[in-house]
């Protein structure tokens, strides 16, 4: 657990008070600032004392002392809080650190993360080592706690196991339960995570639901059986019903669902007009949407679309802390509240030209401060992967009844093979490959067809996954070994191999999972990714979503999972992994 249970020691706090006493002075004087007051809803002028990482005094009088501080005129400055992404997944090839220093350049400088890749992958000592170091960056990082793993895994009973999952809720940076992508196996009688859900809210901590096309009466239940928000909203008539049955709904606006445009067209229409009990996300979006903006893209989505200015930068800041019980620390610039705040050049641009995170400057006039520190995430565990076995040819032996066929992204759904798969060469006449899935410990393999994904991709190897095991995809075999060689020479990545050459690849250092190159660099290894995926015949949006999704049971139809082909709506396995 954590050293420190507190946000600041007995000293600090004396100190905070012996700034307004004038027997020290405050690092940070910011005059005569334009700054939204979300008490009184309104712009107002004052000036903003900082002490280090907190804000001491806001209002009218200046510090009797100012030795060694760094005064600001904000006469000509409008600031509002820093800004809240309140669903974030900070795996996405990218890394939790490298999101943070990235989402601090367009003011989102308090991210609520997915611990789902630190839960699944890491040893408990190392998850919460790595969550305390991550309290010295300037971007404060709180986090939820899973109770399932998205998918059919083979040892779910000790990873999710009750120890775990206590210790997980009882952390103090973990502010909810959820997301919950199992919840129909709470309807249908669960009590173990029902108990979990007893234990978060006794707690007072939140649970955070996932029910997409949920009805009226199932939103209901979930509501009486302790869930408080939910994300999965796709039209302004979902915004509307879970709002009536209590929910804290929040709007997304991601890579794979950028709903937020239509959803506020919705709302208009059906007379929503009360923004209190909404919030903004970005539910994991891959980094190159991430181009032009994090949270600000939203707020500027709002406005354009007619939100009143006020409630459009309350959905990014004060709704969000004040759900999550964090006002007191977050979501509004007031005495006691961390310093963060971004300043604009203008109320309708909602991206800082310049950042304080924790009362340090992360951006300044529009340039980067280099203010996150490197991490050695050997440390923590996450090495580069180190296979210590080989795959053969005959590892690739296709003879399933029925294979996969994607209806997008990331749904898929089973359909019958009628082409002979016994051969080592697919034509490239037609959209399908062949599809493993083999464990990242070569104990396991289960063997497909995938229709869909491309129609003329010769190989491509990927140990970024649901699950972390390995996934390969081609119309070659020769070329399909080519690259599961080379991503194992990586440490782990996504490779694609055309005629036994490297055509691209993305290193992911960090257990296979993630990579450690900042995300504007990352953006264009991803990018290029796209491009020769769709040269392939890739026709989706985002092939990040789909190797993640592979294996992912809360979404239909069929699946491939570490137990096999699953069959998701009758929750059978329809044909089991082989062992190697």
């Amino acid at each position: 657990m954590l050293d420190q249970r507190y946000r600041w020691k007995n000293k600090h706090l004396r100190m905070h008070v012996s700034v307004l006493d004038g027997k020290t002075s405050p690092t940070i004087l910011l005059k005569n600032a334009l700054y939204l007051n979300q008490t009184f809803r309104q712009w107002m002028r004052a000036n903003i004392w900082i002490y280090e990482d907190r804000i001491v005094y806001v209002g009218e009088n200046l510090p009797p002392k100012l030795e060694n501080c760094e005064i600001i005129d904000c006469t000509n400055e409008i600031l509002v809080s820093g800004y809240i992404e309140p669903h974030a997944h900070p795996y996405q090839l990218y890394n939790p650190h490298t999101l943070a220093a990235y989402a601090s350049q367009f003011g989102t400088t308090t991210i609520i993360n997915d611990n789902m890749s630190l839960i699944m992958h890491l040893k408990k000592k190392e998850a919460f080592s790595l969550l305390k170091d991550l309290r010295s960056i300037p971007t404060t990082m709180y986090w939820w706690c899973r109770f399932d793993p998205q998918t059919e895994i083979l040892n779910e009973e000790d990873v999710f196991s009750h120890s775990n999952i206590k210790s997980w809720l009882e952390h103090d940076t973990v502010l909810q339960g959820g997301e919950l992508t199992g919840w129909p196996k709470l309807l249908d009688g669960d009590d173990m995570m029902l108990h979990w859900i007893q234990e978060t809210k006794r707690l007072n901590k939140k649970i955070e639901g996932h029910f997409p096309g949920a009805s009226e009466k199932t939103l209901a239940k979930m509501i009486l059986l302790g869930a408080d928000s939910d994300h999965e909203a796709m039209t302004g008539e979902e915004v509307y019903d879970r709002l009536m049955q209590g929910y804290m709904v929040s709007l997304r606006y991601s890579s794979i669902r950028p709903d937020l445009p239509d959803l506020l067209d919705d709302m208009k229409r059906l007379g929503i007009q009360a923004y209190d009990r909404l919030m903004f996300n970005t539910d994991g979006s891959t980094s190159t949407f991430y181009e032009q903006g994090i949270t600000d893209q939203m707020i500027r989505i709002a406005i354009e679309k007619g939100v009143p200015v006020i409630d459009a930068y309350n959905m990014a800041t004060v709704n969000i802390a004040r759900y999550y019980n964090i006002d007191h620390l977050h979501g509004n610039i007031a005495t006691g509240r961390v310093a963060n705040i971004n300043f604009l050049s203008s109320i309708e641009d909602p991206t800082p030209h310049s950042v304080l995170a924790k009362g340090k400057w992360v951006k300044r006039e529009g340039q980067v401060v280099e203010a996150y520190h490197s991490i050695n995430w050997d440390d923590y565990g996450l090495k580069p992967m180190e296979l210590n076995w080989n795959l053969s040819i005959d590892d690739l032996q296709f003879s399933m009844p029925f294979g996969i066929k994607m209806e997008n992204s990331v749904i898929t759904k089973p359909y019958s093979i009628a082409i002979d798969a016994s051969c080592d060469e697919l034509s490239k006449d037609h959209d399908e490959c062949f599809f493993s899935l083999l464990d990242r410990n070569g104990k396991w393999r289960i063997n497909t067809l995938l229709k869909g994904f491309a129609s003329n991709l010769s190989a491509l190897a990927s140990s970024f996954s649901n699950t972390g095991d390995i996934i390969l995809i081609g119309k070659n075999k020769r070329d399909m070994l080519t690259a599961f060689e080379r991503m194992k020479e990586l440490g782990g990545g996504i490779v694609m191999v055309e005629e036994e050459e490297v055509v691209c690849e993305i290193p992911l250092k960090l257990n296979g999972n993630m990579s450690n190159l900042p995300i504007k660099e990352l953006m264009n290894e991803e990018k290029k990714l796209l491009v020769e995926l769709k040269d392939r015949g890739y026709s989706f949006s985002d092939p990040v979503y789909s190797l993640l999704f592979f294996s992912a049971t809360h979404l239909p139809y069929i699946r491939i999972t570490q137990q096999g082909m699953y069959d998701v709506m009758n929750k059978t396995v329809l044909f089991p992994s082989i062992m190697r």
